[in-house]
């Protein structure tokens, strides 16, 4: 689009940004086949012939949607959004710009009509590599912490973390982004100069600053229940992958997950307690197709490039562990007790004397066992634990 043509196209869907609902299919239907200012023009200037000819100009729509857009439609004042949005310091994207995220076209008529950003990043690179933490609003301690650290590990290792701006699991993300002097989009269910909720103002100015703050509704628009539900798809379809922390089972983050699903991407869920009602949605998703995470590594490995593997994970090893199996042996059949005869000792583990004793002063100047006279005992110095670290190889 170019010149006169591509303003038209804008404008006209910076209008119907006011006029139809996110996620109207019937909308996305009409739009695929006659262009924005194509469906614009016959919402707006076919009431009078259809009146007239008794035809409708939507067949398959109903009278009242279509009226409903119009009378939206009328009212709108692209010029004011457009202008207001500039003022911002940020832009109207529409299908075809540059900085377009293309994935959102997997959408198919339920895409946005157009996105309204603030922030100096570029979407279209941002969303490239990305993921979505989402979850529950009243979440716990735990939940917040883990969403944190998730987002932290993932911001240094250059991941975007998109969220919701909501209280809870999606703030300590975002928080956990912004904390690593990491990249992190908020996807709203209002206009972006709307802050929402209102105690998360200063979160959403800080990340109009150092990330990016999306929504499909023009400026001045408030949320309702069902945008936020349909703002989730956005969520989705914007990201390589979502992980939900915490969420019940009628949870809206698990409307975010199954969007995920159906257009393919990763579907990941962070485990919490049984007894907990906030991790119920999200083993329920475990108990389906959706992959168990714990940290970012693990996500990463998931929506990351090929070879990109999580460390591997193991438990402490012991000493003992590095021991020949054949000498192992001959230690487990030293009592706990006393000391001990090498002839009893090698009676215990079915081997000849002669070999046990050799084994026996092989333990012993590696500190095992000590002998005390014609016997063999346990030594009593502690040994460390462990010498690995967690995610160690």
């Amino acid at each position: 689009m170019t010149g006169t043509t591509a303003m038209d196209e804008r404008r006209a869907r910076a209008t119907l940004s006011r006029a139809v609902e996110p996620g109207d299919e019937h909308a996305g239907r009409w739009l695929r086949r006659l262009g924005a200012t194509g469906f614009l023009d016959r919402l707006l200037h076919t009431v009078d012939s259809a009146a007239i000819s008794g035809d409708e100009p939507f067949p398959g729509t109903g009278s009242k949607r279509v009226a409903s857009w119009r009378l939206r439609a009328t009212a709108a004042d692209p010029d004011r959004d457009l202008d207001t949005i500039q003022e911002l310091g940020g832009r109207f994207l529409v299908p075809g710009d540059t900085e377009w995220p293309r994935q959102l076209d997997d959408l198919g008529d339920a895409r946005p009509l157009g996105l309204w950003v603030r922030g100096p990043a570029d979407l279209r690179t941002w969303a490239l590599r990305s993921v979505a933490l989402v979850g529950a609003r009243a979440c716990t301690p735990y939940g917040a912490h883990t969403a944190a650290d998730l987002a932290t590990g993932l911001a240094r290792q250059g991941w975007v973390v998109v969220s919701g701006a909501a209280y809870g699991i999606d703030g300590a993300a975002h928080r956990g982004a912004l904390a690593a002097a990491g990249a992190t989009v908020a996807v709203l269910a209002c206009g972006v100069d709307t802050p929402y909720p209102r105690g998360h103002d200063q979160l959403i100015r800080r990340i109009a600053e150092q990330g990016l703050v999306v929504g499909e509704l023009p400026p001045d628009s408030h949320p309702t229940p069902s945008r936020f539900i349909l703002r989730n798809r956005v969520i989705a379809a914007l990201t390589r992958g979502t992980v939900v922390i915490e969420a019940q089972h009628r949870s809206g983050s698990l409307v975010t997950a199954r969007a995920a699903a159906r257009l393919g991407r990763h579907t990941m869920g962070v485990p919490g307690p049984v007894t907990s009602a906030l991790s119920a949605g999200v083993h329920e998703l475990l108990r389906g197709d959706a992959t168990l995470v714990t940290d970012a590594e693990e996500v990463i490995e998931l929506v990351g490039d090929m070879g990109q593997l999580a460390p591997a994970r193991r438990g402490p090893v012991l000493p003992r562990d590095l021991l020949a199996p054949a000498t192992a042996h001959i230690l487990e059949a030293v009592p706990a007790r006393g000391p001990t005869p090498t002839t009893v000792i090698a009676r215990r583990a079915g081997t000849g004397p002669d070999d046990t004793l050799a084994k026996l002063y092989e333990l012993h100047s590696l500190g095992f066992v000590e002998r005390h006279g014609e016997g063999w005992q346990l030594t009593n110095t502690a040994t460390d634990a462990s010498n690995a670290r967690r995610g160690g190889t």
